[in-house]
């Protein structure tokens, strides 16, 4: 006799395909604050390396959802570092608050976009992290850190003042050395066109003679106690070399500077788990983009860009372990062009042929799916063939969306797990500053 039920499902409304499938392997997730939302992610606390995606930079369900996996990992499975998508320099002045450290100089994202760190839920989890720290030892606490390469001036700063306090004359060859920077610290962009037009002598030798110099140093040099002075002072040093080789990638074209950048966000990554030890463990918040394994994307296939998730993958295997994050509908905060005012938009819901769709189409509105090997088989071959999916930067042109945000992926492959709010709303900004330009942007990506 023929199984009658996907008839009877359909004539009931429950959703049938892909939909169906994810339908039956979802987890509901309970509200942010109950600890059974961080218990569900306990699955991957084996991990050494937990990446924690988004699908925009303005969404508060992303950040909060984050802030919950990410103080459980910390306060029950002992993970140490917190990793962002951030400039080194400007997570700096985070870190001193959290671990009660000598604060760093500078402001902290102070340029465009500020919302995207500068916002109450993420100053929310700051908070906790501060707390939580206080009942720690020094060497005990958890570390906020950037793993991006965007601010050139506050990089080659901190090296050349590192220097200043241990090595007077070393100061002076790193003055000397970044003196073929300087010009074009506030806009380095600019520095990439000329180098690349052959008008400006290229810094690539000065810039890789003083990293290779610190790492020297660091070599030498056994930290004292808890002064992190030289891990920081190499890895400002390894920062503007890369950014230096970054501006002058940006107009060859093609992947090259996709690939430099998240290549450094891999090894500033890959240097942290080393200084911490065996005990080191990371949670890393960064764009979908950078998070889920490219070789899965479009991205990797068509354009042969490499990314932060796959780099992960291929070092530590199951050690390293991708979420998405993604969303049907709501409200982003966003930008419409570069260095434009921030603006709260209306997310379009997501296209019929995409991933979200299949998302939405299970009528859960929050959920958890494992895509992990031998959890989920049945959804894993539905989510394995590819599908668009919605990418969200910091610039948001929903009148041109299919072609500014979206991509075709293979979900199954890209993650380990999708978390999924099916309505969302933007984060709230702590300021609303005119914003400024500066070393720090992430154009042209924008995620």
């Amino acid at each position: 006799m023929p199984d009658i039920r996907p008839y009877v499902e359909h004539a009931r409304g429950y959703p049938t395909g892909a939909s169906g499938q994810i339908a039956d392997a979802a987890e509901p997730l309970p509200a942010f604050d109950d600890p059974a939302f961080g218990r569900l992610f306990d699955r991957f606390a084996d991990a050494r390396v937990v990446l924690l995606g988004e699908a925009s930079h303005g969404t508060s369900e992303f950040y909060q959802a984050r802030a919950a996996i990410t103080r459980w990992l910390v306060e029950k499975r002992g993970f140490n570092i917190v990793a962002l998508e951030a400039d080194w320099p400007d997570a700096r002045v985070l870190d001193a608050r959290v671990r009660g450290r000598r604060p760093a100089p500078g402001e902290a994202f102070a340029r465009f976009p500020t919302w995207m760190w500068k916002n109450r839920e993420f100053d929310a989890f700051l908070g906790w992290l501060t707390g939580h720290n206080r009942t720690r030892s020094l060497g005990d606490r958890a570390g906020i850190y950037g793993l991006d390469l965007y601010n050139l001036a506050g990089s080659m700063r901190a090296v050349v003042d590192y220097l200043d306090r241990v090595d007077p004359e070393a100061a002076k060859v790193a003055r000397e050395r970044y003196g073929c920077l300087n010009p074009w610290a506030q806009d380095p962009a600019t520095y990439g066109r000329m180098a690349v037009s052959g008008r400006y002598a290229g810094c690539e030798a000065a810039v890789t003679s003083m990293l290779t110099d610190m790492l020297g140093r660091q070599m030498r040099e056994i930290p004292r106690g808890d002064d992190e002075g030289l891990l920081d002072a190499t890895q400002s040093a390894r920062l503007v070399r890369d950014a230096e080789a970054y501006y002058r990638a940006m107009y060859y074209g093609g992947g090259e500077a996709w690939n430099l950048r998240d290549t450094h966000m891999f090894e500033t990554l890959q240097t942290l788990l080393e200084a911490k030890g065996r005990h080191g463990k990371a949670v890393v918040w960064a764009h979908n983009s950078h998070v889920g394994d490219a070789r899965a994307t479009e991205m990797g296939v068509v354009r042969d860009e490499l990314n932060l998730g796959q780099l992960c993958r291929q070092a530590w295997g199951e050690q390293a372990r991708l979420i998405g994050f993604g969303t049907h509908t709501g409200t982003v905060a966003c930008a419409s062009d570069w260095d434009a005012p921030m603006e709260v938009k209306e997310i379009r819901p997501s296209l019929a042929e995409s991933q979200e769709r299949q998302s939405h189409n299970t009528g859960i509105d929050r959920y958890l799916l494992d895509l992990r090997a031998g959890q989920t088989n049945g959804v894993r071959r539905a989510l394995s063939d590819p599908r668009l999916e919605r990418f969200i930067g910091v610039i948001y042109r929903p009148e041109t969306e299919r072609w500014s945000h979206y991509a075709e992926c293979r979900l199954s492959e890209q993650f380990d797990a999708w978390v999924w709010f099916d309505q969302t709303t933007a984060v709230t900004p702590l300021t609303a500053p005119p914003a400024v330009p500066g070393e720090d942007d992430t154009w042209p990506f924008g995620v």
